[in-house]
């Protein structure tokens, strides 16, 4: 509340800077008021649009993967609010805790070339940074927000209303923001109460995920509403105490202080051991709190039961999803026991940060059982980062990769859910069961995603809903249980702009979404050049000059040209009967010339000595960083950066 007279020459300065304008229905409300005195802090000037920025799609992809399980949560309501609220002009977003938009839902009526043209997936809509705005205010009050029209700090975004509520995770701490935007002449009454629902179901379906090897409980005065948003939540360790609990929740226990750490006996007066520690999943129970409040309880969700000796276990049933929770939400409560396999390394060099990052992604997400979409160009390792996702999913069925430029449309159907015998001209004899179904129990890679038929894409997202394939000219379904992975070279969220590609597929497949860097941008470059030297003769070497050389090329082709270079560099090596490492000027003619690397002699250590300065310099003075860049020793970085004239520590 603005009551200080500092304030408040703050908040006359922002009137001014705005012109005077305030919103048709008046002076705004206080929380708006303290906005606008923050915005005019941060140097945001209302008179001109807000300059929004926009992250980098590698950090926006990074972003995604971080918050991937919360994200996964988000679209799933995101899809019912852009239901609820059909017809009303809208775009609905999910920000991280950053305030970047991770997401967006549109209606196509939403223009997205005026003002608002800055809403799009990376973009930062910080308080600080775009002035008052819902997505940016309700993090920075850590609370709901509407902002209508001209309660805009920007003039510029008078014509939009936008309610947003952030979202928070077991610990309390905010994770992100849904905001939901439309004209201010359309806007519905009703949307902030939405928005709210939307996101206290996320938060209630984080607290279960995130609390699963604790006791959850539901818990409300009526048995009918344990199932609801209406129901608080709470969850006991095995010791019962408690670890954490929903808004809902610390309501309903006011006056009894229940924060993390408080016993089950201070809250309910009885014993944990006695009351609840027994109870399977899906058991109800009634609790009277210490101020005398009779209330029902239900266990949502428990760890596995250790058996004490000479008491029978009680084998607990999987957690029922909270209301309005999909099945794809339920999912990582299947996958539960694949989590405890152990980590396998990959079969290429990972020593990449991102790489390093991608994998690690991959593994959680197989291992709960979600669709992963890999980003990268073409060459950079899709289908390996895929193969390696397999092997550590635990999954014993088959790995299955579909080029899905590779089959021509007429046929994508048959091959891809399978055919009965005769089913159309030119089909086999007897029949096929298709690709999906080969993969059962296994994994089923869609490569080259962006190549899939717009209609195999409806079929697609059928699959996806109920795991039932029916091959071609077939009446009967089977259910089909596969680790499903795609792979594309470009971002689908341009395929979805040039409508090539169905937006509700994009946010299915890309639950996960991790992203390779390309060849010339890895930092482990030497290391992966001599791994794949490597698998093509276990007995060749490449010198430290041919991994300088090889590091200056742009590789355009990534993994696949440098494989092909190699290649001719030995076969014409055994051509001259020649033996030794593979040099710089046994790649000279493979490569484009680059400076003075190509010459013999001295002329080519000079090269290699500039070359190491370049990409030392590209590594920011680090030595370490360019050794690995490169491939050769740190000794061998020092050697070329003295022969360059540089004195290095």
């Amino acid at each position: 509340m603005i009551d200080s007279q500092a304030q408040q020459r703050s908040l006359d300065q922002a009137l001014r800077a705005r012109g005077g304008r305030l919103p048709p229905h008046g002076r705004p409300p206080a929380a708006i008021l303290d906005s606008w005195v923050r915005s005019l802090q941060a140097g945001v000037d209302p008179a001109s649009p807000p300059d929004v920025p926009v992250v980098e799609a590698a950090d926006l992809a990074h972003r995604r993967a971080r918050a991937a399980h919360v994200r996964r949560l988000a679209q799933a309501q995101l899809e019912t609010l852009s239901q609820q609220i059909a017809g009303s002009n809208f775009l609905l977003a999910f920000a991280d805790r950053d305030g970047v938009i991770l997401d967006l839902y549109a209606d196509n009526r939403f223009s997205m070339s005026g003002d608002d043209a800055g809403i799009v997936a990376g973009s930062i809509w910080r308080e600080s940074l775009c002035g008052t705005n819902g997505l940016g205010t309700a993090l920075a009050l850590g609370a709901p927000v509407a902002v209508s029209g001209l309660e805009h700090y920007c003039l510029s975004l008078g014509d939009i209303s936008c309610t947003a509520a952030p979202v928070r995770d077991a610990r309390g701490d905010i994770v992100g923001v849904l905001d939901a935007s439309s004209y201010y002449d359309t806007r519905q009454r009703h949307t902030q109460a939405l928005v709210q629902m939307a996101a206290t179901h996320i938060e209630n379906d984080l607290l279960v995920h995130e609390m699963r090897q604790q006791i959850v409980l539901a818990l409300h005065p009526r048995a009918e509403y344990l199932g609801t948003l209406s129901a608080g939540l709470l969850a006991f360790d095995g010791d019962g105490r408690l670890q954490a609990l929903n808004a809902r929740a610390r309501q309903m226990l006011a006056g009894l202080n229940p924060v993390p750490g408080t016993a089950f006996e201070a809250l309910f007066g009885t014993a944990f051991d006695l009351v609840l520690a027994p109870l399977p999943v899906g058991a109800e129970l009634r609790l009277r709190d210490v101020l005398g409040s009779l209330l029902v309880a239900k266990v949502l969700g428990r760890p596995p039961v250790r058996p004490v000796r000479g008491v029978p276990a009680v084998l607990p049933r999987p957690a029922p999803p909270m209301a309005g929770a999909s099945a794809a939400q339920a999912a990582p409560a299947a996958a539960s026991a694949a989590q405890a396999a152990p980590a396998a390394a990959p079969a290429f060099v990972a020593d990449d940060p991102a790489v390093r990052e991608a994998c690690r992604t991959v593994q959680a997400a197989v291992r709960m059982g979600v669709p992963v979409l890999i980003l990268g160009e073409t060459g950079s390792g899709k289908e390996l980062l895929a193969r390696h996702a397999h092997e550590v999913s635990g999954r014993r069925g088959a790995f299955v990769a579909v080029n899905c430029g590779a089959l021509p449309d007429e046929l994508f159907e048959a091959e891809l859910f399978g055919h009965v015998g005769g089913a159309f001209t030119g089909a086999r004899r007897e029949g096929s069961i298709g690709l999906i179904a080969s993969a059962d129990g296994g994994t089923l890679l869609l490569d080259e995603l962006r190549e899939l038929p717009l209609p195999l894409q409806a079929a697609l997202l059928r699959f996806l809903d109920d795991r039932l394939v029916r091959p071609v000219g077939g009446t009967q379904s089977r259910r089909v249980d596969v680790q499903l992975l795609a792979a594309s070279p470009v971002d689908l969220a341009v395929e979805v702009a040039a409508r090539r590609f169905r937006d509700d597929l994009m946010y299915r497949l890309a639950v996960v979404q991790v992203a390779l860097p390309p060849l010339r941008a890895r930092a482990d470059f030497g290391a992966a050049a001599r791994h794949v030297l490597a698998t093509l003769d276990t007995s060749a070497r490449l010198d430290d000059g041919a991994v300088v050389r090889l590091a200056r090329h742009d590789w355009p082709g990534n993994f696949r040209e440098l494989r092909t270079v190699l290649t001719r560099a030995l076969l014409a090596r055994q051509a001259r009967g020649a033996d030794g490492p593979l040099t710089a000027a046994d790649l000279a003619p493979l490569l484009p010339a680059v400076a003075v690397a190509e010459l013999p002699g001295s002329a080519l250590q000079l090269g290699a000595d500039a070359l190491v300065r370049q990409a030392y310099e590209r590594c920011g003075g680090n030595v370490s960083r360019t050794a690995r860049q490169l491939g050769i020793s740190r000794t061998t970085v020092y050697r070329h950066l003295r022969a360059a004239g540089l004195t290095v520590a």
